[in-house]
Formats: structure tokens, C-alpha cells, sequence
């Protein structure tokens, strides 16, 4: 889990719906005075005031706008075909060192993606009323943009990348292009092909990179519930048109942390269901995800119709269970397991503990593959997609009792966590230390990869 050092960090939970928060870090959100009872449904957008109101007055009038929103997208994608990416003003050392992939597969998908997304707005008319947008899915099942061969059969050999330097804290201090150049050929070495973030990733400089390794991403593009949910329409566009975009994703763990600002579990699902139609609007092509803590009831699916993809954190020690077949009950939306894994100390002992880090790594990661790498398990149950372990790297941030120039041992057990103490010890989760030295969690899940077909 990574949120800002100002708000309300949630508690990792093995129960369903488990709404448990440790201790406040800073401010808290202030929520509204009033709230409307509405029926469920994506349409349903909570009463605020205060500060948030400055974005729920405009809701009204969001969908006026959609169709002028939509056009400005198609040409600014068309405009962009072809186009390398640069790097931002002031970019450092390690920016310099990113080649762009050379190569017009990234171009070719765009027209299309542009087309589709314009075929699916003119559909839709951008009207709240009507049924959701539906990607296209050539390859099956996935909705990833035509012509690209590779990703239909992509199993995911993910890691959550959130890089943030010591003495620096999210999001703020969030340094993509500064760890570029250090962490990617790392994660390419390890067998790596998708990073997830927790942040919107638009620097087209490092996608390049990235892509030119082959590693695709699982963009955030609204983690944030203070945010106006328009803000999706421009991170979508700035970026739909890279080859290295895999899926979009809205929300981490919403349902224990309101979106980081404290909605109830029926207002965070209708401003991510807001967000989800404008991500469609904008871009038709690319699977969305949403990410929720252990596994939601079919009801909620149910009331999300726009995601294509469920990502599920679930922290079961060093067993999923019954994970996969309980999901298998309730949808047959495939499932990525966007967080799972253990740290690097042990309170048990107390002390640091990399080989049991190594141990669960190697265990969970070989659950999740040889589930989505089964025929029979995908054409009969669950369809498993493959997973992104937590963490690549240390973050010093994190222990709000301490200093993010330092490492601290700072942890919650809520009564269910990761192996073997069940302990959260925030700031040990990294495949590789701050420093970017790797752990033995690295090497464990180099060989776990090589077990496997490489897609």
C-alpha cells in the first residue's frame, strides 16, 4: 500500500470489507456536511461541500461537455502518431541515459485506439443513462488494441513500482525518470515484463524505456479521491497512444480507505464508476482495472460494470487458499493480484529476515503462474492473469512515527497479513533495497519466472 504521508493510512486485511484504519498521519478530509441517499449505480455522485465542492458543482455539467472532450482526444492522439517522447524540463542524469525504442508499432495501434474510442463515444452519446462502453477485444478477451501480437497472450509477471528516494515522500517526492535508468534494467534481468503504479505514469521518455525492455504498465490514472474525476480525460490521453500502456487502473484498496479521503464504500464506487466512463469515453481500446482489497461481493461487481479487469490485493501468508475459486463464484472478469508477497523482517525474531521474504515470494509468485498458466483452471474457473508483487523497492517514508531519512521498523498486525509474523513492517517490502541492491526475494523470483513460458 503507498498513499500520502498527510492522509489516513488503511490497514491490510484478510477479511472481505474489512474497513480497519491504524493511525492518522496528518490531515484528515474533511467530508461533507450532507449527503443524498441515491440509488446505486454509476450516475450516483455524493453531495459534497467544502472542499470537495469545488468539483461536485461541475458534475452536473460534466456530460455537456463530453462530446467537444472526446473530439479534442481523437485529434490530439492522430496528431501525436509517430511523435517520440522527450524528456520533462529540468530532467536529470538518468533521464539522459533513456533511448526511445526505435519502431512504429506504438503509432500503429494508435490509429486505432483513436478510432475505436471515437466509434465508442459517437455510440455512447456520453449520456450517464445509457448501457456502458464496451472495449474491443481482438485478442479474445483481454480488449488490448489490435495488432499487438504479444500482449493477447501475456501472462503477468508483475511488480508494484512506487520509487521514492530517501528523505523524500509520496507523492511529492516521486521520482520515475530519476530511478529510470537504475531500475529497469533491473526488473528486465529478474524476468519482469509489467510495472503497476500507484501514480499517473505520462512521461513518455520513461515508457520508452520501459518499453524498449519489455515491460508494459498498469497505469494509475486516479488514485486519488480529492481529485475531480475529469482529471482521467488528460492522463488517458497523454498516454493511450504508447505501446507500453497495458491497462488503466482507478482506486487501490478503496474499499478500506475511501479513496484516501474517507468515502463511504457507495460514494467511492460511484465517483470511480464516474471516472470509469470518462476513461472509456477517452479511450475505448485499453482494458480498465479497478484494485480493491481482498475480494468484493458480486454485488459490487455487478455495479461496476465498465471494468474489465479486477485487481485484488490479498496478503494470506504464504497460501492464497481459496482465492481464486471463491472469485471464480462471484465473476468470470479475470482477476490480476495487483498486490501480494511479504517484507523483509521478521518481528517474530525481531529482526531482518530476507530468506523468508524469498520463501513467500517463490511460493505465492509460482501460485499465481501456475494458476494463469493452466488451460483448464482458465477455461473453467477463475481466469488468472498473473500478478504484481509487492514491492520493488524499499520506500523510508512510510513509518509515520519516523524519519524518511531513515529505516524504522515501524508495523501493523491486523489479525492477517504476510508470512511469517502476519506484521506489516511498512518499509522492508522491496525486492531490492533503497539502495537498489537485491534482496533474495530477487533471485527467488528470477528462478520462479524461468519456470515458466515467457510470453
Amino acid at each position: 500500500m503507498t498513499l500520502p504521508r498527510t492522509l489516513e493510512r488503511p490497514l491490510r486485511s484478510t477479511a472481505p470489507g474489512h474497513p480497519s484504519t491504524s493511525g492518522v498521519l496528518g490531515r484528515r478530509w474533511r467530508a461533507a456536511s450532507e449527503r443524498i441517499s441515491r440509488p446505486q449505480g454509476w450516475e450516483k455522485a455524493p453531495a459534497l461541500t467544502g472542499e470537495a465542492g469545488a468539483f461536485s458543482a461541475r458534475w452536473g455539467r460534466l456530460f455537456d461537455a463530453l462530446a467537444s472532450t472526446l473530439g479534442a482526444g481523437v485529434l490530439a492522439a492522430l496528431s501525436a502518431c509517430g511523435e517520440s517522447g522527450s524528456s520533462p524540463p529540468g530532467a536529470g542524469p538518468a533521464d539522459a541515459a533513456i533511448e526511445p525504442p526505435t519502431g512504429a508499432g506504438g503509432a500503429a495501434a494508435a490509429g486505432g485506439a483513436a478510432g475505436r474510442a471515437a466509434e465508442a463515444g459517437a455510440a455512447s452519446g456520453g449520456s450517464p443513462g445509457e448501457a456502458p462502453v464496451t472495449p474491443v477485444l481482438p485478442d479474445g478477451g483481454l480488449g488490448l488494441p489490435a495488432g499487438d501480437a504479444g500482449a493477447a497472450a501475456l501472462v503477468l509477471r508483475g511488480v508494484c513500482w512506487n520509487p521514492v528516494p530517501v528523505g523524500a515522500t509520496h507523492p511529492e517526492g516521486l521520482d520515475y525518470a530519476g530511478f529510470a535508468a537504475v531500475d529497469i534494467p533491473l526488473m528486465r534481468d529478474a524476468g519482469f515484463n509489467v510495472v503497476r503504479t500507484y501514480e499517473p505514469l505520462t512521461d513518455r521518455a520513461v515508457l520508452d524505456a520501459l518499453w524498449a525492455a519489455g515491460i508494459r504498465v498498469i497505469d494509475s490514472v486516479y488514485p486519488w479521491g480529492g481529485a475531480d474525476p475529469q482529471v482521467v480525460t488528460e492522463r488517458v490521453r497523454a498516454v493511450k497512444d504508447h505501446p507500453a500502456i497495458l491497462y488503466y487502473s482507478l482506486g487501490n484498496e478503496w474499499n478500506y480507505n475511501g479513496l484516501y479521503v474517507g468515502l463511504s464504500h457507495d460514494d467511492a464506487l460511484a465517483t470511480l464508476n464516474l471516472a470509469a466512463r470518462l476513461v472509456k469515453l477517452e479511450d475505448a481500446t485499453h482494458p480498465l482495472m479497478t484494485i480493491y482489497g481482498e475480494l468484493p461481493s458480486a454485488e459490487t461487481i455487478a455495479q461496476m460494470p465498465d471494468i474489465d479487469v479486477w485487481g485484488i490485493n490479498a496478503y494470506r501468508g504464504i497460501s492464497f487458499g481459496d482465492l481464486f475459486d471463491a472469485w471464480g463464484e462471484r465473476s468470470d472478469k479475470p482477476l490480476v493480484v495487483t498486490e501480494y508477497g511479504a517484507d523483509a523482517y521478521n518481528a517474530n525474531l525481531p529482526g531482518y529476515d530476507p530468506e523468508s521474504q524469498a520463501q513467500a515470494a517463490a511460493a505465492l509468485t509460482r501460485e499465481i503462474l501456475t494458476r494463469a498458466t493452466a488451460p483448464a483452471a482458465n477455461g473453467g474457473g477463475a481466469r488468472v492473469l498473473g500478478g504484481t508483487i509487492f514491492e520493488w523497492a524499499d520506500e523510508w517514508w512510510k513509518d509515520a512515527a519516523g524519519s524518511p531519512s531513515e529505516q524504522e521498523v515501524g508495523g501493523v498486525a491486523p489479525g492477517g497479513g504476510p508470512y511469517p509474523d502476519q506484521t506489516f513492517n511498512e518499509e522492508w517490502w522491496g525486492l531490492v533495497d533503497v539502495q537498489r541492491a537485491p534482496r533474495p526475494a530477487y533471485e527467488s523470483l528470477r528462478g520462479v519466472f524461468a519456470e515458466f513460458p515467457s510470453q
